[in-house]
């Protein structure tokens, strides 16, 4: 492999992880993903879309959003969310890299000619041949309805309504378990806990999204953020009372109750609409309590 994923002074490591030596003071700190899986730098053109950074900016051209600006030049990848090519077989071409997401992306081509990309897998590698279809078999890749998987099945990109595309579990290294089947909904584990049902003829696709590892990731230094088009930020309890309601005091003050600059609590308030549809198909909350009777 060649290209941006080799650097000078590596500590190689057989894992999907690598440890830079401190020759620089950027790559002191600096522990980068290994893109042990990866097999090309070269992206199919069929399926690039060209973007244009907005700054933060919003229609107006005024600024919406704080800390946004520069940043690398990217292409968006178009990933096949729906998976709707029913019952055609399928080869992985590559894996590569996608700079609009956590997750891997693979390469597929299609026994019909047809390219797609799609969230790869863990586990997924070149030469793999997958399908999607109503009732495939539940392996690693497949896609399929909820309502024909076993018990146990880890997935990951879940509808939430038939035929609008994945919409759970696309990040990397994140899955939910399929816990039980009640009538036309099946119960899904969230990867933050949460228990809710999906209609069980829904897609979802068999297995772990793929890059496990990059919450253990340190960018080593503040511009590599910047290559990413993220700002420095300013905290809050640093600025004056007039600009952040933490502000002020003297010295290093604590500034008081999280919460942002418009006043909203970071911490402990509700922040979900109590009178939200999809409120009935929650059956345990993130943190492990039943949802409350307001909310249903």
């Amino acid at each position: 492999m060649v290209g941006p994923f080799w650097g000078k002074g590596l500590k190689i490591n057989k894992m999907a992880l690598r440890k830079y030596k401190p020759v620089t003071a950027g790559t002191r700190w600096r522990i980068g993903n290994a893109y042990a899986e990866i097999t090309t730098n070269e992206p199919e053109k069929s399926l690039l879309e060209h973007q244009k950074g907005t700054g933060g900016r919003n229609f107006q051209g005024r600024r919406a959003m704080r800390y946004i600006g520069g940043g690398n030049k990217t292409q968006y990848r178009i990933v096949d969310f729906k998976r709707n090519k029913s019952d055609i077989k399928a080869t992985v071409k590559t894996i590569e890299y996608d700079p609009n997401r956590t997750a891997f992306i693979a390469l597929l081509h299609y026994s019909d000619g047809e390219k797609r990309y799609i969230i790869a897998p863990q586990g997924l590698e070149v030469g793999s041949v997958i399908v999607s279809g109503a009732a495939v078999a539940p392996e690693v890749g497949n896609a399929l309805l909820l309502k024909n998987m076993p018990l146990g099945t880890v997935v990951h990109n879940i509808e939430l309504q038939p035929g609008k595309g994945g919409a759970l579990a696309r990040s990397a290294g994140t899955y939910a378990q399929l816990n039980a089947k009640e009538e036309k909904y099946c119960v899904l584990k969230m990867p933050s806990g949460e228990l809710r049902k999906v209609l069980s003829t829904c897609m979802a696709t068999v297995g772990i999204v793929s890059n496990s590892d990059h919450a253990l990731q340190s960018m080593g230094k503040a511009g590599r953020n910047r290559w990413k088009g993220i700002r420095p930020r300013n905290r809050g309890v640093a600025m004056n009372p007039v600009d952040h309601p933490m502000g002020g005091g003297e010295g290093r003050s604590s500034g008081g109750h999280p919460r942002s600059r418009k006043g909203k609590y970071a911490k402990g308030e509700i922040t979900r609409n109590t009178s939200k549809a999809s409120n009935k198909l929650i059956i345990q909350r993130r943190n492990g309590k039943k949802l409350s009777s307001k909310f249903k």
